[in-house]
């Protein structure tokens, strides 16, 4: 990517219509009448007095060639001749740019004047429509002359299987059998063969390497030229009558106009972002479909960082402009050979056709990245936009599904580790061949809903009075071969990839569900659940909880929520708008793991937070290491002065329970208690269980264990 092509659109700038037209290359437009690409001033009228003369001069020939052809005709072939020239000033254009895609409404009368009066007469009138139809597009000479031998080689096609079968039907006696019917029939297929066939052969001599037709557009190409062809014997019918209720035809036309222009319209509505114009994932998994051996392509997938603080500042309305913007912006700087997409929200993707490597890549990536550091300008305020990118090379015969989610991965992981690219590769711990065979696993087993997928709860004790305050759900996957397969390497396969938000509603449901089902007993009990930051990035983790708990009927106070400190630094604004919603549902945020991130204090005081979670590294060490006891006791005073609860992971022995109680920490969990268990084995270890206190523990542990 040239360098300086990036700079080419200033901050706001809009870009050129034609680079979108280079860009969106799937379905352009066609070039209306006052389009920059249409021929203007002394060129268009050299072109239409060429294309005139042209016409005139192929006329003249066939007429020289056989004049016996043109003597004697009744008054329905001139007025469908005139029909013929007025229909083709308004051609249908299914959507793309080549000739083929354009249909003349005029070939029902010329197929029509064809079975009645010959080949010679057909050509003449249908030299005159693409005349006319040229001059109305402003189309060159060239590709006017490509549309008149189309058709002309569509004719004689037709020609060829009405003189072999001898079939000629004249409107005076017009009264066809069923096998002059299906000859009819035959004979406009190899009118729709013969020009498609034509128009291929062209495209392959000039090396025409655009993207082949979209299966919608053929069949809307198909549909509407069958039916006009074969609105031609009808045509006929209408002259046996008189010749005066022919052009009734027009309203006809209009229909298949209609028709035609509908199924542009639906297309481009189901390939097109709505809002930016830009090609949406449909088109993007069509790209990355089509093969091309000769070249390795790459997929950059952008995810702006702190959007959302625009839409709550700015309103909606604002964001939608600025998502605009972001578009121009990109399409700008992306060569035309390259294809820029609008996923969805905040999503941009871009397919990079012609990288040679994870270095190629990364250039293409801190150009983007640079391209979006510069302000928005927006309603007299400047923003600032960074983005993360993730970036999947595409080689050997992976498809659009597996590009995308790798290319996602690599977002998510650029955003964990707080850099702005990562690219997505084999070497990565996490892309090892046994751990990607383990997701697919995982992912299987969740939409079978299979039970060997499981929850363990592990009792949370609070430290002054022994008393049970709640648990932590646990992860368990009881493999069929691999044996149990614990949390955290279930989380470390599952949180870079879609699979993490399938694991995380179900487990969800299966905790609200234990819970409703625990009050119903009598033992309302608060269970806490991790969640991962693609949940909290994705915004809508807050519905989905709103409605579980509505479902079963289960007070939010009952949930907790426990989030870690790299969700919290991937993106903290999105991380406080979700927790922010949560809180105010009434659900507990906690902060897991604390201490082995870089929150900062800032993050610490804003956020909504009810507790905070020592990480187990620091407690397992309180009783033999100084400087462990003297960051637990800090996390603890830091808690106990922000007013939040301070819990301690990894409690394993008297020592450091005792030390615990005397450092002021608010709750225990670990194995000095009780190890993680069952519902069925909860509900057995509470039953047998006395709280215990620190100063009346004599043993190395409680005497209920």
């Amino acid at each position: 990517m040239d360098a300086a092509r990036l700079h080419a659109a200033g901050p706001g700038e809009a870009r050129p219509d034609v680079t979108r037209l280079d860009i969106t290359r799937f379905n352009p437009p066609r070039p209306e009448p006052d389009s920059p690409h249409a021929l203007t001033g002394p060129r268009r009228r050299r072109t239409i007095i060429v294309t005139a003369a042209g016409s005139v001069a192929g006329g003249l020939g066939l007429w020289a060639a056989d004049p016996g052809a043109f003597a004697g005709l009744p008054a329905a072939f001139w007025v469908m001749a005139v029909l013929a020239l007025i229909a083709d000033a308004r051609p249908y254009l299914v959507p793309g740019r080549r000739v083929g895609s354009i249909i003349l409404p005029s070939i029902c009368f010329t197929f029509a004047i064809l079975l009645a009066w010959g080949s010679a007469p057909a050509l003449v009138v249908q030299f005159g429509a693409v005349t006319v139809a040229g001059v109305r597009m402003r189309h060159s000479v060239r590709r006017t002359l490509h549309l008149a031998l189309q058709h002309a080689v569509a004719l004689g096609a037709a020609a060829v299987v009405a003189g072999v079968t001898s079939l000629r039907i004249g409107p005076g006696e017009f009264g066809p059998s069923l096998r002059e019917s299906l000859l009819i029939c035959v004979a406009a297929a190899a009118w729709i063969g013969a020009r498609h066939g034509v128009a291929a052969l062209v495209r392959r001599w000039t090396a025409d390497v655009r993207p082949r037709t979209h299966r919608r557009r053929g069949r809307a190409d198909l549909l509407a030229t069958a039916a006009l062809l074969l609105l031609g014997p009808i045509l006929l019918v209408a002259a046996v009558v008189s010749p005066a209720l022919l052009p009734l035809s027009l309203l006809a036309l209009h229909a298949v106009h209609r028709m035609v222009r509908w199924a542009g319209e639906s297309e481009r509505a189901a390939r097109f972002d709505a809002l930016t114009g830009l090609p949406n994932r449909r088109a993007l998994q069509a790209a990355i479909a089509e093969r091309s051996p000769d070249r390795r392509r790459a997929l950059l997938l952008l995810d702006l960082d702190r959007f959302r603080t625009v839409n709550d500042a700015l309103g909606h309305g604002s964001g939608d402009r600025l998502l605009t913007r972001v578009a121009d912006r990109l399409a700008g700087v992306v060569p035309a050979h390259d294809l820029v997409v609008r996923l969805g929200g905040d999503e941009f993707a871009v397919l990079a056709t012609r990288v040679e490597g994870p270095a190629a890549a990364r250039r293409i990536a801190q150009h983007l990245a640079e391209a979006l550091s510069r302000p928005f300008p927006l309603d007299g305020t400047p923003v600032e936009l960074s983005a993360s990118i993730g970036i999947a090379l595409q080689s050997g015969r992976r498809d659009a599904g597996t590009l995308l989610r790798e290319a996602e991965a690599a977002m998510y992981e650029a955003k964990q580790r707080g850099d702005q690219i990562a690219v997505h590769g084999p070497d990565a711990a996490h892309h090892s061949p046994d751990r990607l065979a383990l997701l697919a696993e995982l992912r299987t087993a969740l939409r079978e809903n299979d039970e060997g997928i499981t929850l363990f709860y592990q009792p949370q004790i609070a430290i002054a009075t022994g008393e049970v305050t709640g648990v932590e759900a646990l992860l368990r996957w009881c493999h069929p071969k691999r044996g149990t397969v614990g949390p955290e390497e279930l989380l470390r396969v599952a949180e870079p990839t879609p699979v993490m938000r399938m694991l995380t509603a179900r487990v969800l449901e299966e905790v609200i569900a234990q819970l409703a089902q625990w009050r119903s007993q009598g033992r309302p009990l608060r269970a806490a659940v991790n969640v991962s930051a693609r949940d909290l990035h994705a915004g809508d983790i807050a519905d989905r909880v709103g409605a579980l708990l509505s479902r079963y009927s289960v007070p939010a106070e009952l949930l907790q929520l426990e989030i870690t400190e790299s969700a919290l630094m991937a993106d903290p604004h999105r991380v406080l708008e979700t927790t922010t919603r949560l809180s105010r549902m009434g659900v507990a945020i906690s902060l897991d793991d604390f201490g082995t991130g870089y929150s900062s204090l800032q993050h610490l005081r804003r956020l909504p937070l009810a507790e905070v979670k020592i990480d187990r590294s620091f407690v397992l060490g309180m009783a033999t290491d100084r400087g462990d006891a003297a960051i637990v006791r800090s996390v603890v005073g830091l808690a106990e002065a922000l007013g939040l609860r301070a819990v301690a992971e990894g409690v394993e022995d008297e020592a450091t329970w005792r030390l615990l109680a005397a450092a002021g920490c608010h709750t225990a969990q670990g194995w000095f208690h009780a190890r993680p268990m069952p519902a069925a084995g909860l509900a057995e270890w509470l039953a047998r269980y006395r709280p215990v206190q620190p100063r009346k523990i004599e043993s190395g542990k409680p005497s209920n264990q």
